[in-house]
């Protein structure tokens, strides 16, 4: 049990340290008022009006051009992660060990599989029969 536990505690710390030292970026884009699309690990997709408004300004002449304003925006917030880290656990109080052994114990018993106690009869032997109550009560057609 110890050894479980002590493996559960480990487990639970290295993704601790994992996704708050993690840092990732958000990427919105917005057309006019309205969010077209968010990406947090892939591409961000766009509604194509980009497109539109640099052709447009492409078909006019250098010399006598007033560029448009895009309606489009994008937009990204960047969460960061720490990069400082505590590597000594001495200031952990003891009503946060307490809450840390509370929830492994509790997580741990919800997993546990109970065996289902059939009774055992073994203690307990069934009585003599003296007579066969059923004959006594059965009617024979003759």
């Amino acid at each position: 049990m110890k050894k479980a536990f002590h493996k559960a505690i480990s487990l639970m710390m290295a993704f601790v340290v994992l996704f708050s030292t993690m840092s990732f970026t958000i990427s919105m884009h917005y057309c006019g008022d309205s969010l077209v699309d968010t990406a947090i690990f892939s591409k961000l997709k766009t509604c194509g009006m980009e497109s539109e408004m640099k052709a447009e300004n492409t078909l006019q002449s250098s010399d006598c051009s007033i560029a448009k304003k895009g309606c489009c925006t994008d937009e990204q917030q960047t969460v960061t992660g720490q990069d400082e880290l505590q590597l000594t656990f001495d200031k952990i109080t003891l009503g946060q060990q307490l809450f840390v052994a509370a929830f492994f114990h509790t997580y741990n018993t919800l997993f546990e599989t109970s065996k289902e106690v059939t009774p055992s009869l073994n203690h307990y032997p069934p009585p003599n029969i003296v007579r066969h109550i059923y004959k006594l009560d059965e009617t024979y057609l003759i």
